[in-house]
């Protein structure tokens, strides 16, 4: 990548000037932060200690927790140090390093979460071949092709976004490094740029969204017809959570992006970056740990066992596999 720009770094506005609301809202990312990291670890270690938990949604749900932690992990704890600092700048090589992680773990989670939406139909709908349609070669594929696409695309944006030109203002109105932030700043002619990221992001959406939705029509057909009403609660059970965690990631990404410019203010624009990218790695395990019923009786086990759980026993349920 060649570095046309004359800036060194940039200026990020954050949400407040004073510098006791500055430490005030430092004090408050860390602790969702903190809350969005124990609790995605926790749902790490649940699945890892749980033998019957060690199937193919839970290999996904894995996948999604270690995106959510390294997702909230590239914006809060830069953001703040800032705020603790007393400082509002970030490199221009950090903040190239923001852009490329935000879209890449975006990205994944995106296709993570369809993937999940086929891991369901398949076991709703076609559960006596379930073990055949989604053995762990075609998982672990489905994960790797998450994480590939997604590092393409954004390596692709990184550099469409970062040969623009930045030689007049350096000042960013977000807490981090967004695109359409620096497109707003760039002294360059954007007009190609913006039309490249809407594009990508229409194509990407609506593959996503359209596979989705196609998915749960099935699902809900197959559901409706079991005549036993656990069975449905069950399959039910297994299927709300991930399409809350879709539809709310989905929404917030969707409002961020694709808002009309009408809606477009600092104090809109700074909002709708934390509903993207703090909300939903928040949200996901507490929206699992609330709806999924295997997850809680695992966690209630693993809170009343919690004196007892040790690396010896973590290492005795992984020699058994």
């Amino acid at each position: 990548m060649v570095n046309k720009t004359t800036v060194t770094e940039f200026v990020l506005l954050g949400f407040a000037s004073l510098q006791e609301l500055q430490v005030l809202y430092a004090v408050v990312f860390l602790a969702i932060y903190l809350v969005a990291l124990m609790g995605n670890f926790l749902l790490i270690a649940t699945v890892a200690q749980n033998h019957h938990l060690h199937s193919p949604m839970y290999f996904f749900l894995v996948n999604l927790s270690i995106l959510d932690a390294c997702y909230i992990s590239t914006t809060v704890p830069k953001s703040t140090v800032n705020s603790l600092m007393g400082s509002k700048q970030i490199s221009f090589s950090g903040c190239v390093a923001q852009v490329f992680l935000v879209i890449m773990f975006a990205g994944s989670e995106l296709l993570l979460l369809t993937a999940m939406a086929y891991d369901r139909y398949a076991a709703i709908c076609h559960p006596l071949r379930y073990q055949r349609i989604m053995n762990w070669n075609v998982c672990l594929q489905m994960a790797a092709v998450s994480w590939v696409t997604s590092f393409i695309l954004s390596l692709v944006h990184t550099v469409n976004t970062f040969s623009l030109q930045f030689c007049q203002s350096n000042v960013i109105e977000q807490y981090f490094c967004d695109i359409p932030q620096l497109f707003k700043i760039s002294c360059s002619d954007t007009a190609t740029a913006q039309s490249f990221v809407l594009a990508n992001i229409l194509i990407l959406g609506s593959f996503c969204f359209t596979f989705i939705f196609v998915s749960y029509a099935y699902i809900f057909s197959a559901v409706f017809k079991i005549q036993s009403a656990q069975g449905r609660q069950k399959a039910f059970s297994t299927c709300t959570p991930h399409l809350t965690v879709f539809c709310l990631f989905f929404f917030t990404v969707s409002f961020s992006y694709m808002r009309p410019k009408a809606l477009s203010s600092p104090t809109v624009d700074l909002l709708a970056a934390v509903l993207y990218t703090v909300l939903p790695p928040v949200m996901n395990p507490i929206i699992y740990s609330l709806r999924n019923k295997d997850i809680q009786l695992a966690l209630g086990r693993a809170m009343t066992n919690f004196p007892c759980i040790s690396w010896v026993g973590f290492e005795e349920i992984n020699g058994k596999h």
